[in-house]
């Protein structure tokens, strides 16, 4: 069948897909992954101010707190609505802020280590 149409998936045989393509695709797939754990290794770079390669939950806290900071215009420790995106919402305390950020670092702590390493700062939290 040399003029024939061909499946619009190359195969070995009909139905399935030649193994250097699996494999291709497969590669593709883990560079991804990699170059997402370098660019949060860069990241993690920056909150890990101690240098130990893993950030703890004061380190986290106090990197993640700069929006904060820099939304609350008055400086009282509190977002008022109108500092709030889109000036609306319920007034935030940067207690309350910490604490929520210490509740979103327990739960990216995939393996309960009390430290974020570089993968788990990249997956989002459960």
């Amino acid at each position: 069948m040399h003029g024939a149409a061909r499946n619009s998936t190359p195969t070995d045989r009909p139905g399935r897909p030649r193994p250097g393509l699996l494999l291709c695709a497969g590669l593709l797939a883990a560079s991804s992954a990699i170059a997402q754990v370098e660019r949060t290794g860069d990241y993690l770079a920056k909150m890990d101010t101690d240098g130990d390669g893993r950030i703890s939950k004061a380190e986290y806290v106090a990197w993640m707190s700069y929006a904060f900071e820099q939304m609350d215009r008055d400086g009282d420790g509190v977002l008022s609505s109108a500092e709030l995106p889109g000036g609306k919402g319920k007034p935030v305390t940067l207690e309350e802020h910490r604490k929520r950020l210490a509740e979103r670092f327990l739960r990216q702590d995939a393996n309960k280590d009390g430290w974020l390493d570089a993968r788990e700062l990249a997956a989002p939290p459960a």
